[in-house]
């Protein structure tokens, strides 16, 4: 009764619902396809339907699809220096037998068809700035050769001559073929793509391989530089022997499907987490549709599917010329929605009591991941003027609620990456709750009866809390002020009948 009273004149909840067993996962959102473009949403909805997979796969590559076509062109201002590229970092987990390649294949191929056209139109520039450094150097050697062999008063005015001719053909470049994709590559590829292509590349891949890469499969070291400066615009300057790559704002996009078994992998290589690169990827985590699918499915409608393909190429290449990128600017009304975004979230990253405080470091970037998913969005809904329009409070109100979706599914898949310590640590907690009978404990409280060989800090037990938390054993609960001054009331936690019962 006293614990009751302590929660002032807040009642304690009458009705739970039966709690998840800890080896299950709760049902997780499905992806709100409502927020893309109308023939974004079309074809990603009909591609889901013809391929029986998941509406989240697609619709999370549409937006790496979009970060692709858009990345290193373009950027979105938030607020005085506060800027976002429209890059991202996507990763779908799905079991096999998904048919994850297929909708790969029809989501990326409009992309590929945008780099053979950027490629054909660059062929005859090439082919001209070749033929026209070779002359040069041509012209050079013979200059240089004629100087050398030259006496008498000639030989200076013949070697400057040669000087001269040396200098004009080094200064020649031959521009590099257009490329927009890459696939499992090394680090040191990507970094001398990027180079080339003017900061911008894209890694697209329906397999993990890229995850072992960075590990270090073939170098035997960890390298992933490229991807924590790719991933935030940071300059990168990387040494070669014969030559030297600077990139002043790289823009790399990473579109991923693995099996959730890589995930639970690259979770146990601390070099992943400590240096920040998981924090960098939004996660889906859909259910897999494997022994439900349709049988002889409906195909995605022509009109569908040619209106995807050309969207998708007049987007890409509306921005492949841009030497400087656009900047995509707020309306008042979607900046005023993106702050009250931030103050909603800030509070949940606390280590104590925040619903992200174990992820904070992910967490802390969602709302520049909100910003860049509402620069792709406004793009796709405006193909060829973007550039003439800010980013509406609708657009902003979408992005948010894409940037929630994957929120909630971080928690489960940061969960899956860390699984083993986490679940075994609730199911301490869990047992402590048991055994004490409680009906209301405090934070202070229950730390007070853990092992703290098992939680040496409090830090330590937020995750545990906030896994039973989600699978229903407990809810969170801060009691209201009472109108005297002071501190606050420190939140408690009110448990489960049957965890109380011993019927758990």
């Amino acid at each position: 009764m006293r614990e009751a009273l302590a929660l002032g004149e807040t009642k304690l909840p009458e009705t739970w619902q039966e709690p998840i067993p800890l080896s299950s996962r709760p049902p997780l959102p499905p992806f709100p396809l409502h927020a893309l473009p109308g023939w974004l949403a079309d074809f990603t909805v009909a591609l889901a339907e013809e391929t029986q997979t998941p509406v989240d796969m697609a619709g999370s590559l549409a937006l790496s699809v979009l970060a692709t076509a858009a990345g290193g062109r373009s950027i979105v201002q938030v607020r005085g220096r506060w800027r976002e590229p429209t890059n991202l970092f996507l990763v779908v987990a799905l079991p096999p037998a998904n048919r994850k390649s297929a909708v790969f294949s029809a989501m990326t191929g409009p992309l590929y068809q945008a780099e053979k056209k950027l490629m054909d139109e660059a062929a005859g520039r090439i082919v001209e700035a070749e033929l026209t450094a070779k002359m040069a150097q041509e012209a050079a050697d013979k200059a240089t050769a004629k100087a050398t062999n030259a006496e008498g008063p000639q030989k200076d005015e013949l070697v400057a001559e040669a000087i001269g001719l040396a200098q004009t053909a080094q200064s020649l470049t031959v521009p590099c073929c257009p490329r927009l994709l890459a696939d499992d590559a090394t680090p040191e590829v990507i970094s001398s793509l990027l180079a080339e292509q003017g900061g911008r590349l894209s890694v697209m891949s329906a397999e993990g391989g890229i995850f072992d890469i960075i590990a270090g499969r073939y170098s035997g070291s960890p390298n992933m530089e490229v991807f924590l400066k790719g991933h935030a615009g940071d300059r990168l300057r990387v040494d070669r022997r014969n030559r030297e790559e600077f990139i002043e704002a790289p823009a790399l996009t990473m579109g991923l499907a693995v099996q959730p078994s890589v995930l639970e992998d690259i979770g146990k290589n601390r070099g992943f987490d400590g240096r920040g690169l998981l924090a960098r990827f939004l996660y889906a985590l859909p259910a897999s549709l494997v022994g439900y699918r349709k049988i002889n499915p409906d195909p995605v409608p022509d009109d569908v599917g040619t209106r995807y393909e050309r969207n998708v190429i007049t987007l890409t290449l509306s921005l492949a010329d841009w030497t400087d990128p656009v900047v995509l600017r707020l309306t008042e009304a979607a900046s005023t929605a993106l702050i009250a975004y931030e103050k909603r979230l800030e509070p949940q990253l606390r280590v104590r009591g925040g619903k992200f405080g174990h992820i904070d470091k992910w967490a802390g970037k969602l709302v520049g991941a909100a910003a860049r998913i509402a620069g792709l969005l406004h793009l796709a809904a405006h193909l060829e003027d973007g550039d003439g329009h800010p980013i509406a409070e609708a657009t902003m109100a979408a992005a948010i609620e894409v940037a929630e979706y994957f929120a909630t599914h971080a928690l489960t898949v940061f969960d899956l990456m860390g699984a083993d310590a986490t679940q075994a640590r609730a199911r301490s907690l869990l047992e402590v709750l048991a055994a004490n009978g409680w009906e209301t404990v405090s934070r202070r409280d229950l730390f007070a009866k853990l092992s703290r060989s098992e939680f040496p800090t409090v830090a330590d037990m937020e995750p545990a809390v906030a896994l039973l938390e989600d699978h229903g054993y407990l809810r969170s609960h801060t009691p209201p002020r009472n109108g005297k001054r002071g501190r606050p009331l420190a939140p408690r936690y009110l448990i489960h009948p049957q965890v109380r019962e011993g019927r758990v």
